[in-house]
Parts: C-alpha cells; structure tokens; sequence
C-alpha cells in the first residue's frame, strides 16, 4: 500500500487489523511528512506492528496533485507484491506512476477515491486519470456519490465502496462521567476554512440563548478572522481555540464536547467528502449536528441531527435543543457509537479491504 494518509498515528490502527489476516503479508510506503497549506504534519509511529513500514523521500511535498515518490521503483522491486494498492486520486501524480510502475513489475493495481464532483481536469491530470482508469485493475470509492461520479467518469472496472478510514472503537470511546458542572460544549474539529461553513456557526451563536461554550479544534487560513468575529460578535470569551493535535490525543477533545457541530457548506468546486470527525466525535458518545452538505447526513444516520447547510436559524434550534436536553443528547450518542461499531470501525473497513485483495489475486472480480 502506498498512501500518505497513513502518516496519521490513529489511521495506522487499519494497517494492523489488514495485516492481521494470516494470508496477508502488508508493506506501506509513506512519506516522512506531508505539508498541508502553513502546517507540516509529520509521521507518528503509534500503530506499527505486523507489517512493514517503509518511510521514503517524496517529490513535490505538499502539492497534492503533483507529487511522487522517486525511490518507488526500488521499493516494489525489492518487495514484489502481487497487489499494490495506491491510496491516492486516479488523476494525481503518483497514482499514475505508482500504477505504471507496478504493472511492470506484474502486480495488480487498485486505487482510491473520494471526489464526489463530477470535474473534469486539464491536460495533464485528464490524460493521467483516463489511463489509470483504463489500466488499474480495481478501485475503491469513499463512498456511494464518490462512486457514482467514477463511473460517470467512464471507470468500468471492478469497484467496491468503502470508507478510507474507520475509527478505533477502544481509542475513540466515551467518557467514564458526565461532568454536570460544565457549560453546554459545543465542539469543531478540522480545518479552519470557509467551506467548514465556520461563519455560519459564529452567527447561529450569537443569538443562542442559556449558558454555552464553544471549541474549536484545528489549523487554518480562517483563525484571525474567526476570532475577529466571534468578537464583534460578543463571544469572544466563551470560545476556546486549540491547535492541531496529535490524531491520538483527539479523543481526549471530543469527550470535552455535548455535541460535535460540522456546518460545511458546498462550493463549486467541493462539498462534503465524509467527514472523518463525525464518526470519531459518534464513537466517544458525542452526538453530531451537520449540515446536509455532501456524504454528511448518511454518515451521520440516527447518530445526530442534520440542518440545511448555511441556515443559521435552523442550526440554532438544533444547538437549543440539545443544549436544553440531556436526555436526547444522551439518546443521541448511544445510537452515533452503535452505528460506528455496525458500520465504521477500523476492524470493519480492513475486512472489507482484505475480501477485496483476496477476490483480486483470485481472479473474481
């Protein structure tokens, strides 16, 4: 598997359930960082055992449709897998060389995707696409709109539907207590960007009546405007900015939270993709308010409460009712942290990576 997500510590928790299988013999290749915007997110060793990591230099860090890994070819060549499973975008850089590179070497190929809009790309990302397309041996889609766009893409070969990543259930679970004596918390997770629909959220506030805080978690271009207008706002005090943390130490936020809020808003050229936050923030017990942008209401399920995307009245009386509920919040959270053991563990999405390798090398597909 070549994948630059797989630097994330709690990501790796996938790697060892895949590798677990006695028929699978797993190497990853990943970077030793990756430079998202002003932020460089570095390997975290936390889930290593039973496969092979292999950490090598990346060409082009941080361009997410341009870069490569040069030392690729000696790294399969030396492992000769049978299958090689490039955690990347068909249209990028180093699927397409990745791919190239592999079926020279006889292995089968399979790649992944998440785009769930249907664009079309300039020359030569369109080219790259169309022949990993054309040459990979299967695929796997995020989800059902990220397949539903592959195939109107003119993809044709074998396709299974899931998830990147799901979460650990004994890593991403709920607090021991309630704490009574706290505010109504109100949580955000991710990246600090307009499509977050973070605005949104700062104007549903400033009208939200009760005692409240509010939590945000995460890096971004959005930060010094966000405080500025959580200030005009008058909120200045009741909201808690916190960097990026180590994936690992996220659980430890989200058991601080009475409700996750992910108020993301689509734009022309992007709309909700999943939302890793959601099923972290349901594993720990946390009931979730979405908006209904992209794959986020069918994450979310029974799980929490969805409003329409940018409607801050609506998103306000989603916060009150809550806020003004322990019951529902309680009720909430117990059927979030059941729909990510039925569907969204970590255990679940390896078994269903591995039933896909195994038809692969068989022939079945």
């Amino acid at each position: 598997m070549i994948s630059k997500a797989c630097i994330v510590g709690a990501y790796q928790t996938k790697l060892e359930q895949i590798a677990a299988h006695e028929d699978i013999d797993l190497t990853v290749v990943v970077p030793p960082r990756w430079r998202e915007g002003d932020h460089t997110l570095h390997l975290e060793r936390a889930h290593t055992a039973g496969y092979r990591l292999v950490v090598t230099p990346m060409m082009f860090n941080g361009f997410f449709h341009m870069h490569f890994y040069p030392q690729l070819h000696a790294i399969l060549r030396e492992s000769r897998p049978h299958i090689c499973h490039i955690d990347e975008e068909p249209y990028n850089l180093a699927t397409y060389l990745a791919l190239r590179t592999a079926r020279r070497q006889g292995a089968k190929t399979l790649f992944f995707t998440w785009q769930n809009l249907l664009r079309r790309y300039p020359f030569p990302f369109r080219a790259m696409e169309c022949f990993v397309h054309r040459h990979a041996d299967a695929a796997i889609a995020g989800s059902e709109g990220a397949a539903s766009v592959l195939r109107e893409k003119g993809y044709q070969g074998p396709l299974r539907v899931i998830p990147q990543f799901g979460v650990d259930p004994d890593l991403f679970s709920p607090a021991l207590a309630d704490e009574p004596t706290r505010p109504f918390t109100i949580g955000y997770a991710g990246r600090l960007v307009e499509e977050k629909g973070l605005y949104t959220l700062a104007d549903a506030l400033a009208d939200l009546q009760g005692t409240w805080r509010l939590i945000l978690v995460g890096r971004g271009p959005l930060r010094h405007a966000l405080k500025g207008r959580f200030s005009e706002l008058g909120l200045k005090q009741r909201v808690t900015f916190h960097n990026q943390v180590p994936s690992e130490q996220m659980p430890h936020h989200f058991r601080a939270m009475d409700t996750l809020v992910l108020p993301s808003l689509t734009k022309p050229n992007w709309k909700e993709q999943f939302g890793r936050v959601v099923i972290e923030a349901m594993a720990c017990g946390v009931p979730v308010i979405g908006s209904d942008s992209g794959e986020i209401p069918h994450v979310v399920g029974d799980g929490g409460l969805i409003f329409p995307e940018g409607n801050t009245e609506a998103l306000r009386e989603s916060l009150s009712s809550l806020r003004d509920n322990v019951a529902r919040r309680r009720a909430l959270g117990q059927k979030g942290r059941a729909r990510v053991l039925s569907l969204y563990t970590q255990s679940r999405i390896a078994a269903e990576t591995v039933a896909l390798y195994r038809d692969l090398h068989a022939g079945r597909l």
